[in-house]
């Protein structure tokens, strides 16, 4: 199976701009932006409830606590918030201060509960197509751990951040561009 596309800072911004004017927009730009901002998995999306993300000031937590139960390899970890998602998911989270702690963050429309991963890595797909961009729901995690990378954060970091038990898995995510390429080259 080919890997997921790392998208470019402009395809980023393009996939939340389509994402934006759909009929469930916010839903979907925070689904996407967990994806790509946080490089959380889409069953980790998926699972997540309000009370997983909202403190107890109704404002977006610093760090989300995921059970064994909403993760791969049944561990539980941890996915720190940055900045811009911070911003993103309390704007949504202001739009459903009166939903309760155990409703689903991502709301599936047709059945009013939690989306099945297959249908949230559908939608995310669609989304993605819609922008022009032939890739999967996994786009958003690797271009995650690819942007790290290129920031010169660690592998062991990177790991961490990504939830896996292996550094060789991670390093599968992460992407190696041309200028970094050009700059280890002209090093030293």
């Amino acid at each position: 199976m080919a890997k997921a596309k790392v998208l470019t800072r402009d395809e980023i911004k393009r996939v939340f701009r389509i994402a934006e004017v759909g009929t469930h927009g916010d839903r979907d730009k925070v689904g996407l932006a967990l994806s790509i901002l946080a490089g959380m998995r889409v069953g980790e999306i998926a699972a997540l409830k309000m009370g997983d993300v909202r403190g107890l000031d109704g404002k977006s937590v610093e760090i989300i606590h995921l059970t064994r139960h909403q993760t791969k390899g049944n561990r539980s970890r941890r996915v720190f918030v940055g900045e811009n998602l911070m911003k993103l998911l309390n704007g949504y989270l202001a739009k459903r201060a009166r939903l309760p702690d155990q409703a689903p963050l991502i709301q599936s429309s047709r059945t009013k509960g939690h989306f099945s991963n297959v249908s949230l890595s559908m939608r995310m797909k669609a989304i993605y197509r819609s922008a022009g961009i032939d890739t999967s729901s996994h786009a958003g995690r690797r271009t995650y751990a690819t942007q790290k990378n290129e920031l010169g954060i660690g592998m062991a970091t990177i790991q961490q951040l990504m939830g896996h038990s292996s550094i060789q898995t991670t390093a599968i995510y992460c992407s190696v561009s041309d200028a970094q390429l050009r700059s280890a080259a002209n090093a030293g």
